[in-house]
């Protein structure tokens, strides 16, 4: 009986609400001057958004409540909506609920303070250290291309190098003594980045056995070199590094991009700065960086765990 009485309260409320869309979409035409295809696509988000509200069992606007959007606009995005429509979708409820105030149907507002989905950001896929090492080991050490490939693998990966820049570096570059490199970034911003012994390993390789045989005599001073001598393209570097992420059985779809993410990522689980990664990502505004903080959850939780005094 209960659940009986639930369902007609529910009923009860779409079938007050849904006749309020065509007042609403008066409302938007003559009071905000909004095109036809607008009030269309506004119609649209609501209509979806008072599906949401009636999977949730929701039985009045009034207990509609900050969490209940942002449940819905997560559901949506989880569709692979575009952040532009989402951003519609909110805009559409923020005015909807805003008439709904204004004609004495809405005690408190729940959109009203919400910021707009453009500000968000989708997390980065990063690899597992796994997955990591499955990747770079994929390249066959017995020949010049594998051992070239291994080399600007490990490279990417231990510096969080963008594929640009990876692809101008020149071997003056290089500072092999002291294993750091010089590279140009956005903005034509240089900076200095370190790299580890695994790097260092398989850069010395590279440039003392194979490099010189596949130059084949040609005179290049770009450091990674094709079958041809001369230097890669993006795109070539992509076409690889996809070969071998299928090569190592790696599922996501995996790109030079998803390296630089997986440098940062891996960086913060094991204690780094925030600044000193964004001082080597070359990233402009700290704001940037700190994305990686929402990807190591675990890592949050353990300092939250450790420091918090109620936790």
């Amino acid at each position: 009986m209960r659940e009986m009485r639930c369902r007609k309260s529910v009923a009860d409320l779409y079938a007050v609400m849904y006749p309020l869309l065509d007042q609403f979409a008066d409302y938007i035409a003559l009071e905000r001057g909004l095109s036809q295809h607008t009030r269309a696509a506004y119609r649209s988000d609501l209509l979806q958004f008072m599906d949401h509200l009636k999977r949730q069992k929701i039985t009045s606007i009034n207990d509609v409540r900050h969490q209940h959007i942002l449940a819905f606009l997560m559901a949506e995005r989880d569709r692979d909506l575009s952040t532009r429509t989402l951003a519609r979708r909110l805009v559409a409820i923020k005015v909807f609920m805003r008439f709904l105030q204004q004609e004495g149907l809405l005690n408190e507002d729940a959109a009203a303070a919400m910021d707009s989905p453009r500000l968000w950001k989708r997390l980065p896929e990063t690899l597992s250290l796994e997955e990591v090492d499955r990747l770079l080991a994929a390249p066959d050490p017995n020949t010049h291309r594998g051992c070239r490939d291994r080399a600007w693998l490990e490279l990417l990966y231990g510096t969080g190098l963008r594929v640009s820049e990876l692809a101008h570096l020149r071997v003056t570059d290089l500072h092999r003594q002291e294993a750091y490199l010089r590279c140009v970034g956005k903005g034509d911003k240089e900076r200095v980045v370190p790299y580890g012994k695994r790097a260092q390993y398989a850069l010395d390789e590279y440039l003392t056995y194979h490099r010189d045989v596949l130059l084949n005599n040609q005179d290049c001073d770009v450091l990674f070199i094709t079958n041809r001598g001369r230097g890669f393209s993006r795109q070539g570097l992509w076409k690889l590094i996809k070969l071998y992420a299928r090569q190592a059985n790696i599922k996501q779809n995996v790109t030079p991009h998803t390296l630089r993410h997986s440098f940062a990522s891996h960086l913060l689980a094991h204690g780094a700065q925030l600044r000193v990664i964004q001082e080597m990502l070359g990233h402009a505004d700290i704001a940037t960086t700190q994305i990686y903080t929402h990807v190591d959850q675990t890592r949050l939780k353990s300092i939250h765990k450790q420091f918090h005094p109620r936790a």
